[in-house]
């Protein structure tokens, strides 16, 4: 038998940085919730924050359209770099021919590419799709899991779309950083980070009771339809007086009172 020779340092060294590259999201999160910064806002600012958002939508809803829990972990995986009103115009024809894994199957990835043809990146989406309907099958009968690591195991499910479909499916305090939820947290310094995972570990400790249940749809709303990207509108924003955001234009918070429910185009005019 041969003498056993040691690795180099500069290999262990490179093999150690990309096993940590490769290190789970939970152990990603919690790292990254070690990092924690100082944020300008008391627990009671917090708190009022989100007690505003609890009024303005009592019972918010995700703007996916989705009728079980799979046509929702569908929805949410073909959402990514697409919008929901996009993603609901291609998923109406196509959960109206299967709303279930085994039909999904039975439809086969060419008609799933099909009627997904309008949203971004719909090849390869088709195949996560038509592959995660496999594995549900394979795997859990059918039935969406409800367990995070069996979420994220599946085809084109990420940490984001586990969060989503565990926070709306089965009612967990989970909080999925998208694109606006990941602005809001740095842009008003409630949950600064530099990546997803960072924005998630400072934010949902600081959420109160009983707000945690809804505070992943609140901001997202807040951000998609107030604190919009290029142009936030402070004036309709019912926080502007505790929002400590730099570019703000207005410390008068607007009149608070609950909104009708369903994106603003589709409510009923005055």
């Amino acid at each position: 038998m041969g003498e056993k020779i040691d690795k180099p340092a500069s290999r262990v060294k490179r093999a150690g940085a990309k096993a940590a590259g490769k290190a789970p999201a939970a152990k990603r999160a919690g790292a990254a919730a070690r990092r924690r910064v100082k944020i300008p806002y008391t627990p009671d600012e917090i708190a009022e924050i989100f007690r505003r958002f609890s009024v303005q939508r009592p019972e918010p809803e995700s703007e996916l359209e989705h009728t079980n829990p799979f046509t929702l972990l569908v929805a949410v995986a073909l959402s990514a770099q697409a919008t929901d009103a996009g993603v609901n115009k291609a998923t109406r024809g196509l959960f109206a021919a299967a709303d279930t894994p085994e039909a999904m199957v039975g439809l086969g990835e060419d008609l799933i590419r099909e009627h997904i043809k309008t949203i971004g990146l719909f090849r390869n989406k088709a195949k996560n799709v038509f592959a995660l309907s496999q594995a549900l099958l394979a795997r859990h009968g059918g039935e969406v899991p409800h367990d995070r690591a069996a979420l994220e195991a599946l085809p084109g499910v990420g940490r984001k779309t586990a969060n989503v479909v565990l926070n709306v499916a089965f009612g967990e305090e989970t909080l999925a950083v998208d694109t606006h939820i990941f602005r809001i947290g740095n842009r008003l310094a409630l949950a600064p980070g530099k990546t997803p995972d960072e924005v998630e570990a400072n934010l949902l400790p600081i959420v109160p009771q009983p707000y945690r249940r809804h505070a992943h749809h609140w901001l997202i709303l807040h951000g998609r339809y107030v604190c919009k990207a290029r142009k936030p509108d402070c004036e309709a924003c019912v926080i502007a007086d505790l929002c400590k955001a730099a570019v703000k234009t207005s410390d008068s918070p607007a009149e608070l009172r609950p909104l009708p429910p369903g994106p603003p185009s589709e409510r009923p005019q005055p």
